[in-house]
């Protein structure tokens, strides 16, 4: 339902909420914590997204339909979720002893009776026929709310809320009594769920369900990196063409693995922990040296937002709790959090570095979410170990070459250069076309000093999830670099080309990887009358990187490597010659150069701009002319 029907035109004043028992407040400063550093960074960051959260909050207690309503500023949708936000609101109140967030609280979690079902349910919209699954993440929200800050609600108000979380408990345990019942975020979330609810509402059969699917969990891990796989539809088990499972980074760092950790810690279950520790590992791999998540494969990647996924909760509790058993996930938790923050304008987390560069408004879905990860692990503090960035990250110090078989995926490095190539060939839902890298394509190029300089959005931007995702601004250009031509309109790409391979090498200082690929059109039919057959070599050395596409068919028609390159639209572009780009950055000048001439795609604002991972580009085509076009990419 679109907002502006819901809201009408309401009044958005109003008074806030009685607090009759403020005596049961107790401060808390955050200083007098280990890991301080850390803390303050972490608490300082919950309570800013708290403010920006009340910031658009509607306040009208005569009106039940819109007082508690989070005001998304950026969507013309409900966000039905918008009570998990009771969780982090409920924990500042406590901490910070402001009458404020208590009635934010109140308020956010009484709205959701506008969309409370009959079967215990709450759903994603108003329509209540709209997807109620996401109970499972409310049903969480609300119990962590009782359990550490229930003695904030008078006695009735408390009992009335234990008992709606019952309703919501019995939903989920019929909803989810399999792992694989749907995705497998789901499932693995129910885990946590049951255990936490069944142990507060001091029910046997919610704890016995959660033990029944910690077992069943233990077999969606991949080998051999112990990557969480069920990121996939119609079913959790649906294997690609080439026998690859669906596995999404998002979904698993920011929701999966985190309930997985709660709950094995909780239960010192070391089956899972080890499993949890492995996977954990696994996923750190794929995060950049300033806390960015490549996810430029992922099944689900139509929700990357660079720090993460659109409507998960965030990294933070698998990794802080788990830093005991590999020191460097404490400096994943912590660098992750670092950029949130960098994302975060006027209080609401943004969906990605450049959003406000280019005037995108933040959804606030991002934040309540974000929001929750923050106050577990403010609740956990005493059960954390110390959390520091002196471990660094896999891929800050990674030489050479790392290839991951379940993902046909590798990563390389050399020097200050990072990236990441991919043919991975699964799809999320084969009823709607949502590419993600695949094809032999440039997925991530990273560089120490200058940050991302190359990554993939989607194919084709499309909403997969109308009330999860935000719009495009402006015409849709992909960011994934990619060979490209256009016969009678209709596109064909590497980028289609799912049977593709590739090789690599590791010799002399240098990193070679290529592949054949095909030019193909979204229906995956190979362009006739033009060549259509390419191969695509990088590679990687101290010096530089280096694109190569060849082909030895006759190009009968306009045919292009397409690269854009992460850049703000604030900073400066040269081109001194035809063949040469210059754009100088804050940390850096990032020069590209080509055997052929180069040219400036023309965009609005000078620069594209994806949702996905909601970042600007610069895209820069280059034209065959001979059968052969090399780029060059230095950074002075």
């Amino acid at each position: 339902m679109k907002r502006r029907e819901f809201i009408h035109t309401t009044a958005l004043t109003g008074i806030g909420l009685s607090l009759p028992f403020a005596n049961l407040f107790a401060k808390v400063d955050p200083n007098t914590f280990h890991s301080e550093e850390y803390r303050v960074l972490v608490f300082s960051l919950l309570k800013d997204w708290c403010d920006g959260m009340i910031k658009v909050q509607i306040i009208n207690p005569s009106d039940p339909n819109v007082h508690g309503l989070l005001d998304c500023p950026a969507c013309e949708t409900i966000h039905g979720r918008v009570s998990d936000a009771v969780y982090p609101f409920f924990y500042m109140a406590e901490a910070t002893g402001e009458k404020k967030y208590l009635d934010a609280g109140i308020a956010v979690f009484e709205w959701s009776q506008n969309v409370s079902q009959p079967d215990g349910s709450w759903t994603n919209d108003v329509d209540p026929n709209s997807w109620n699954g996401t109970s499972v993440f409310g049903a969480i929200a609300l119990a962590e709310t009782l359990k550490y800050h229930g003695d904030l609600l008078a006695t009735g108000r408390r009992q009335i809320w234990t008992d709606r979380l019952g309703e919501a408990a019995e939903f989920i345990y019929r909803k989810f009594p399999a792992i694989d019942a749907t995705n497998v975020n789901y499932g693995a979330t129910n885990i946590y769920a049951m255990n936490l609810i069944g142990n507060l509402l001091d029910e046997p059969k919610y704890i016995a369900l959660s033990k029944k699917l910690a077992a069943e969990v233990k077999k969606y891990f991949t080998a051999p990196n112990s990557l969480l796989y069920g990121e996939v539809k119609p079913s959790a088990h649906k294997l690609s063409e080439k026998g690859l499972p669906g596995v999404d980074l998002g979904y698993n760092i920011e929701e999966s693995l985190n309930s997985l950790a709660l709950y094995a810690l909780h239960e010192k279950d070391e089956e899972l922990l080890e499993l949890v520790q492995k996977s954990l590992a696994s996923h750190m791999e794929f995060m950049l040296p300033d806390g960015g998540f490549d996810n430029s494969w992922g099944t689900r990647m139509f929700k990357w937002t660079y720090w993460g996924s659109r409507t998960c909760d965030g990294c933070q509790p698998a990794f802080s709790l788990m830093a005991g058993y590999n020191l460097a996930f404490g400096t994943a938790a912590f660098k992750n959090t670092e950029l949130l923050k960098r994302c975060t304008a006027d209080g609401l987390l943004h969906g990605g570095p450049h959003y406000l560069s280019h005037g995108i408004k933040p959804c606030v879905h991002h934040t309540f979410a974000h929001a929750k990860s923050l106050a577990v692990i403010l609740d956990h503090w005493d059960q954390m170990p110390t959390i520091d960035q002196s471990n660094p990250l896999p891929r800050a110090k990674a030489d050479g070459l790392r290839y991951f078989e379940e993902l046909d995926t590798v990563l390389f490095s050399r020097g200050d250069w990072r990236g990441t190539v991919s043919a991975y060939d699964a799809e999320y839902y084969p009823k709607m076309d949502l590419r993600q890298a695949t094809g032999n394509s440039l997925g991530m190029l990273y560089h120490n000093k200058v940050g991302l300089l190359c990554v993939a959005s989607l194919a084709v931007y499309r909403l997969m999830e109308p009330l999860n995702q935000q719009d495009a601004p402006g015409k849709d250009i992909a960011l994934t670099p990619r060979l490209e031509t256009f016969q009678e309109g209709e596109w064909f790409t590497n980028l289609y080309d799912l049977p593709a391979s590739f090789s690599t090498e590791d010799q002399n200082g240098e990193i070679r990887i290529w592949g054949d690929v095909k030019l193909k059109n979204e229906a995956r039919e190979i362009l006739q009358d033009s060549a259509s057959g390419f191969r695509i070599t990088y590679l990687c050395s101290e010096k530089g990187m280096q694109i190569k596409a060849e082909t030895r068919q006759v190009l009968k028609q306009q045919t292009s490597f397409t690269i854009p390159i992460i850049s703000k639209n604030t900073e400066p572009v040269e081109q001194p010659e035809d063949h040469v780009i210059i754009i100088t950055k804050p940390e850096g000048i990032v020069k590209i150069e080509a055997n052929v001439p180069l040219t400036i795609i023309e965009t609005e604002k000078g620069r594209t701009f994806n949702m996905v991972p909601g970042v600007e580009a610069l895209p820069i085509k280059a034209e065959f002319v001979t059968q052969a076009v090399e780029l060059r990419i230095t950074v002075i």
